[in-house]
């Protein structure tokens, strides 16, 4: 899997998790249930993963949504 968004923005990983599963891009928002560990206070990011195959078209996708300078690294 590879990482493609690192955020706290609840409705930023929502929103391209949701443009990627309309594309047909299989996707996961990890870290999601750190929040009780942490007591619900958003300081834990969470992490938007794809396929490592898929990654080229999700990162196209994201970047075409406007989503570009939300995008890390492809090294990560």
């Amino acid at each position: 899997m590879k990482e493609l968004i690192r955020a706290n923005d609840a409705v930023l990983l929502s929103y391209a998790a949701s443009l990627l599963k309309d594309a047909g891009i299989p996707c996961l928002v990890a870290d999601q249930s750190m929040s009780i560990l942490e007591g619900s206070l958003g300081l834990l990011p969470r992490r938007l993963l794809v396929e490592t195959e898929r990654e080229p078209a999700a990162r196209r996708l994201l970047f075409d949504a406007g989503l570009g300078a939300e995008l890390r690294d492809g090294d990560d």
